[in-house]
């Protein structure tokens, strides 16, 4: 793969436990591709579009995550936390990014449409602005996390410490209030 690749669009390549670092992807699409275990360390996605991509245990160390969009993507395990911070974000539909890492990231505004995010680490992350709708949070991690003004009112099955997590203005659901209140064994029904 060349070192710079511009509006290239890569079908159904399967790449998986491959060292790609180092590598420039500008405004390029990726449908249908299968990168489980591969090496993205020290490249860079400006622009880019992933559909029905497998990104699986990805290594992501240094690497440059800007306006990045996933859709229907498998992203099982993945340390986001070790992705470059600068102009870092990205969008998740349909995606399923349990047991990722998310520690420490300044991703405020991110959207996580119809995700499942399940045992996910938010620890220290600003999630400010943040959307979760259809979100599945089950046994995510939220440790002095900072949530003002994120949507969870359509988000399900997570657990959110007010005392340790900035919640100002963020918005629930009459259903999600359990979530803010299981550390106090308050039984709703």
């Amino acid at each position: 793969m060349e070192k710079y690749n511009l509006e290239k669009t890569y079908t159904s390549i399967n790449l998986s436990e491959q060292n790609l670092s180092g590598i420039e992807f500008e405004l390029c699409v990726f449908k249908d591709c299968d990168f489980t275990k591969a090496d993205f360390s020290m490249s860079n996605f400006l622009d880019c579009e992933f559909e029905n991509c497998n990104f699986s245990m990805v290594k992501l160390a240094n690497t440059g995550l800007q306006s990045a969009k996933f859709k229907d993507c498998k992203m099982l395990g993945i340390d986001f936390s070790r992705c470059k911070d600068f102009l870092l974000s990205f969008r998740f539909e349909g995606c399923k990014i349990d047991y990722s890492s998310f520690h420490g990231k300044k991703i405020s505004k991110t959207v996580f449409n119809n995700c499942s995010l399940k045992e996910a680490n938010f620890v220290d992350a600003d999630l400010s602005g943040a959307v979760f709708k259809d979100t599945d949070l089950s046994a995510s991690v939220f440790n002095q996390t900072n949530l003002e003004k994120a949507d969870f009112r359509e988000a399900y099955g997570f657990i959110i410490d007010p005392e340790i997590n900035k919640l100002k203005a963020a918005k629930f659901s009459v259903n999600g209030l359990l979530g803010l209140l299981m550390k106090y064994g308050i039984k709703v029904e």
